[in-house]
């Protein structure tokens, strides 16, 4: 019975490979495309199986934003998209320029390499399956009264297309809940460092 299953969700998989998903490559160009990201040519958005992209405005400034997005470990103290998120490198709980850190999220265990690392601007990870590449970029841009944190994931691979067919919203929503937590982490260390 486990080799049937096996054997059927294969089928499955290179059918959804070889034809065209509702909503992908549609959704990869009628959402916002951030062109201060550094995609390398394999994850362009226009060429992806599956793109997410969030924005938020946050009022607090690039490095108390930072600091908090780079404390991978606690992710899970405040998000649920992340489980058991754990640094390779056991000298710190904090991201560096090359960490590589396992963890869980949206029901899959993964190994993530940080890509680009350039501190209070930009955070880049790549995380790689053998049917499903992907990766997530977040940015953090200055303005007047605080930041535009962007968060931009591009996925290659036949599970990219599936979720690009079958559940576009779920990362989405997993996202934006994301960026509103580290929203409300960055916006209340800030008040509280002006007591």
């Amino acid at each position: 019975m486990k080799r049937i299953l096996v054997i059927a969700t294969a089928c499955f998989l290179v059918s959804c490979a070889t034809s065209t998903p509702r909503g992908s490559a549609e959704q990869a160009l009628t959402r916002p495309i951030s062109e201060r990201i550094h995609w390398p040519d394999r994850y362009d958005p226009r060429q992806s199986t599956f793109f997410v992209h969030n924005e938020i405005e946050i009022q607090a400034s690039p490095r108390v934003i930072w600091n908090i997005l780079v404390d991978a470990e606690s992710w899970p103290l405040w998000y649920e998209g992340a489980k058991e998120v754990k640094i390779k490198d056991a000298s710190s709980r904090l991201l560096s320029a090359d960490s590589d850190f396992t963890w869980k999220t949206m029901g899959m265990s993964w190994v993530s390499q940080v890509k680009e690392f350039v501190p209070y601007q930009r955070l880049a990870t790549e995380s790689r399956k053998s049917v499903i590449q992907g990766y997530h970029a977040w940015l953090i841009v200055p303005n007047g009264t605080g930041c535009k944190v962007i968060t931009d994931e591009s996925f290659r691979g036949p599970l990219g297309r599936l979720q690009g067919t079958f559940i576009p919203n779920k990362l989405h929503r997993l996202h934006q809940m994301f960026l509103e937590e580290l929203k409300k982490k960055a916006e209340a260390k800030t008040q509280r460092s002006k007591s």
